[in-house]
């Protein structure tokens, strides 16, 4: 090819694969080296490119002189080759490796990760492991954590939310990335603390499964649970137990969820709960479902632009299978009855989720990804885990691993396999470590010169 002062020549390269691409189109009768020849321009980080092309046969009806009026058949596959060669060529003039050029070319569209993130923490709804994968996700990304202020483990909880709750919100207002802990969600104080493009989500579980842990785990706080000897003793005349009056430590007890989201856990009436719903929906991006958890994980991974390692998990905050209380069909409907806000809450958002899994996931991509989500969990199950399986307390060694014990629960925990090299050894401790001693190393990290906060375990 002839050289052209001013202009960057084309690499070698490119001049063959359109050599190339102009004899594949004379042969199959699409262009003749005998017509006219037309300027073909393109850009690259170093300038501009320009070849020659054949625009048309004069022995082929006339000779046309604008490539818009060949066949628009033509037009596109030409156009398209073209494209293709000139995208891979500049990928190798700017030492780009081309398999980062492949989303161009495939459903799957290339994001940046979403960082700014508040995780409405709902109680006994798979949220710990949730909690845990935002911490893990904070360090990787080297991002900032609201932290609940001094020695407070939760933000206020359970009174709504106020910006003093957050350590460090005056000196670091505005640069917060991450919001997670435990907290009565008040938007209008949460919308001071969280920057304007910040992604909202929080999770919902099944209430009769979500009241049964809570009986267990508050069996000693919640006035309520503390006469009934079970969960079915309480269902059997729940209002025999229930105070209203004590409404602050008895929320546990009564739509728990409901109130999670900063409304009143007593109050009835169907335009009431019609117009929380729509507000909740309106308020939150993305509400997920922990009885679907793993194909929550995929939704929430795609939604957020993450890779797979980002929401793999290990289950936390889990009971032992021996407090685990089995519910007759007829105590499951008293559940729903009783909690009669969290089951209208439930039913909408379950049925928003597998809605919102078919526009962003869709149902076939979401079965190979939770296939890759379980096995790579497995694989790192495998790698991390002594003995593969969670343990009791009383069986833990590293009292930093130990998880928070509560009422009547046993909550399990993990033991790491020893000999682990460093790196190793660094993530999988992330991987099992509860919530409090998690929160208060990341606290320690962000405010060095704080005291450490007091950590207890029972």
């Amino acid at each position: 090819m002839k050289s052209h002062p001013g202009l960057i020549q084309p690499h070698p390269a490119l001049s063959e694969s359109i050599s190339s691409l102009m004899e594949r189109a004379r042969l199959g009768g699409l262009y003749s080296t005998a017509g006219h020849l037309g300027t073909v321009y393109g850009r690259s980080g170093y300038g501009l490119l320009r070849t020659q092309a054949a625009l048309c046969s004069p022995g082929f009806f006339h000779c046309r002189m604008s490539l818009g009026l060949l066949h628009e058949r033509r037009y596109f596959r030409v156009l398209v080759i073209l494209l293709v060669l000139l995208v891979l060529l500049l990928g190798t003039f700017l030492n780009t490796e081309v398999r980062f050029l492949v989303p161009l070319f495939s459903d799957q569209e290339s994001f940046h990760p979403v960082t700014n993130i508040m995780f409405l923490k709902t109680h006994k709804t798979a949220s710990s492991t949730i909690m845990n994968i935002l911490y893990r996700f904070t360090e990787k990304q080297n991002l900032t954590v609201a932290l609940p202020a001094g020695q407070l483990f939760h933000l206020g909880y359970p009174w709504l939310f106020l910006t003093k709750y957050v350590e460090g919100f005056k000196s670091l207002n505005g640069t917060f990335n991450i919001m997670c802990n435990h907290l009565r969600f008040n938007p209008t104080e949460v919308k001071k603390v969280m920057p304007n493009n910040t992604f909202y989500f929080s999770i919902l579980r099944n209430p009769v499964f979500q009241l049964e842990s809570s009986f267990m785990y508050y069996k000693s706080y919640a006035p309520a649970f503390q006469k009934p000897k079970s969960l079915n003793e309480f269902l059997a005349s729940p209002l025999k137990y229930y105070n209203e009056q004590l409404a602050m430590r008895n929320i546990y007890a009564k739509n728990n969820m409901w109130f999670d989201f900063g409304y009143d856990n007593n109050r009835e009436g169907k335009d009431y709960v019609r117009a929380v719903i729509q507000e909740i929906q309106q308020q939150f991006h993305l509400i997920l479902i922990s009885d679907y958890f793993d194909e929550s994980m995929v939704l929430l991974r795609n939604s957020l632009h993450w890779e797979l390692d980002d929401v793999v998990y290990f289950k936390l905050n889990s009971r032992s299978e021996s407090t685990i209380q089995n519910l007759t069909r007829e105590n499951q409907e008293k559940v729903r009855e009783w909690c009669a806000l969290d089951w209208e809450l439930y039913q909408h958002f379950n049925r928003t989720f597998w809605r919102k899994i078919r526009e962003v996931v869709g149902l076939r991509k979401l079965a190979k990804e939770v296939a890759l989500l379980r096995a790579r969990q497995q694989e790192l199950m495998d790698i991390c885990i002594q003995d593969g399986k969670p343990k009791n307390k009383t069986q833990i060694k590293d009292l930093n691993l130990r998880p928070y014990q509560s009422g009547d629960a046993n909550i399990l925990g993990y033991n790491l396999k020893q000999q682990l090299d460093n790196e190793t050894l660094a993530m999988c401790q992330r991987m099992v470590m509860p919530e409090i001693q998690y929160m208060s190393h990341l606290y320690s990290q962000q405010f060095p010169t704080n005291p450490a906060k007091k950590i207890r375990l029972q």
